[in-house]
């Protein structure tokens, strides 16, 4: 299936069909049509053809039959009734991948669709798959959502959920996090999140992958390919319906032994992928704290404390070298730049503090306000972070609307920057957890 899976995300032909006018039916509308094509024709780098049944939209093509057969991806905007009355002629376009963005399918028809796909080379996305399909990096943007394309990335994200999906998104544009692929799942008479999963694993594109589950579908499959994924990039995994305490204990468990990370939010999914995204695994649990003001850099120390973190202690080698260049920084749990600190100094004293052999990771506080710090000042840290290979830096500035600037200024960098301590830390734990899990995997454990 890897070749049909991979139309779902790299077509070079698109066919869009849906009703411009009167079809109103759940999610399936003449407005939500419309956003499709505008999203498609606006932001996808391939060949489109628009399918209007209604045979009023100008442009578009009035019958499937007259569509060029063997195009690769056909994201169907129709009603169940609708679908399976012109489920033969999509089937004779030779598609490779449909995605069904509708629900409401009963089991007779799910079946039908099933057996279409099993005769011929052709998989579904869905039905239910309102989230639909995103490609960042070839303009692919099949998505009910007028206009939305999150910034480009290395995450992908899978979700069975498309509200849950969508929301992820969200938050990754606010947060301006990267993504470079999406899938909502819906119902899966066909493709699962296995199916997805697999092809990721395999997507040099892709750094991260992060799937929200409601129901695990397969499991044994599922989680043995967590298993092998991990072997190359790190896996989220975020589940809803966890009240039955017992099953999901058991799941928490799996997923644990498998390596896969596993989060509670959507705003810790994104925290952890995006760190796991930009910054190399963490080595162990010393991390050095520098900052330019003394309060922040006590909760920082407290949420480190939280999560079996130490305090790293430089060397008298370093700290000399800090000392002699800069007199009035005060090095003691943590090294303290003052509140006058500007870009030079950050990227010094960084620098040092990352060659110290007893320093595992470092938080960077960056707080703009009661300071001489400039937003552009956090470019720097930014620069020292591209060039760590083996040591994870974070930001955090604890002021939420000066971290929107902060953010900004460093967009599109390897440098994850975070608006409480908890994320921050989090963000480092993860960035640990998976280290270890690299290690188990080299050693064969």
């Amino acid at each position: 299936m890897s070749n049909e899976v991979k139309a779902i995300f790299e077509p070079k032909s698109v066919v869009l069909v849906g009703a411009s006018d009167r079809v109103r039916e759940g999610i399936v509308s003449p407005a939500f049509f419309h956003s499709l094509v505008h999203n498609m024709h606006r932001f996808f780098k391939g060949k489109i053809h628009v399918v209007d049944l209604s045979g009023k939209l100008e442009g578009a093509i009035k019958n499937l039959n007259r569509v060029p057969r063997g195009r690769d991806l056909a994201v169907v905007v129709l009603p169940p009734k609708l679908v399976m009355k012109n489920w033969r002629n999509l089937l004779n376009l030779v598609i490779k991948a449909i995605v069904l963005v509708a629900g409401g399918f009963d089991q007779q028809q799910r079946e039908k669709l099933a057996r279409g796909v099993a005769k011929r080379k052709v998989c579904i996305l869905g039905p239910n798959a309102t989230a639909g399909v995103i490609n960042t990096s070839n303009g692919l943007c099949a998505t009910l959502e007028r206009g939305f394309m999150p910034s480009r990335g290395g995450i992908a994200v899978i979700s069975q959920d498309s509200a849950v999906g969508m929301a992820i998104l969200d938050w990754a544009r606010f947060y301006g996090v990267g993504v470079g692929k999406f899938a909502s799942t819906g119902d899966s008479v066909d493709v699962t999140e296995a199916d997805l999963l697999e092809f990721l694993m395999h997507d040099k594109e892709t750094k991260v992958i992060c799937i929200y589950l409601q129901t695990v579908r397969d499991g044994r499959r599922f989680l043995g390919l967590i298993r092998e994924a991990v072997r190359k990039k790190p896996v989220v995994v975020m589940k809803g319906g966890t009240a039955q305490d017992e099953r999901d204990k058991i799941f928490a468990a799996s997923l644990k032994q498998v390596g896969a990370i596993r989060v509670g939010i959507v705003e810790e999914l994104l925290g952890v992928a995006d760190a796991l995204a930009k910054q190399p695994p963490m080595p162990g649990d010393r991390v050095a704290v520098v900052t330019n003001v003394d309060g922040a850099a006590t909760l920082v120390a407290d949420a480190l404390s939280r999560k079996g973190f130490a305090l790293a202690k430089l060397s008298d080698k370093v700290t000399k070298k800090i000392t002699k260049k800069y007199q009035d920084i005060n090095i003691v749990e943590w090294v303290d730049l003052g509140i006058g600190a500007k870009d030079d100094r950050y990227k010094f004293v960084l620098e040092q503090v990352l060659s110290d052999h007893g320093v595992d990771g470092v938080v960077v506080i960056n707080e703009l306000k009661l300071s001489f710090l400039e937003p552009e000042d956090v470019q720097a840290i930014a620069e020292v972070a591209e060039k760590s290979k083996d040591k994870p830096i974070v930001s955090v500035t604890v002021a939420g609307g000066a971290g929107v600037l902060v953010r900004e200024a460093v967009k599109g960098k390897n440098v994850p920057v975070y608006d409480s301590p908890e994320k921050a830390v989090r963000a480092l734990d993860a960035l640990r957890s998976y280290w270890k899990t690299r290690t188990k995997v080299e050693k064969g454990v």
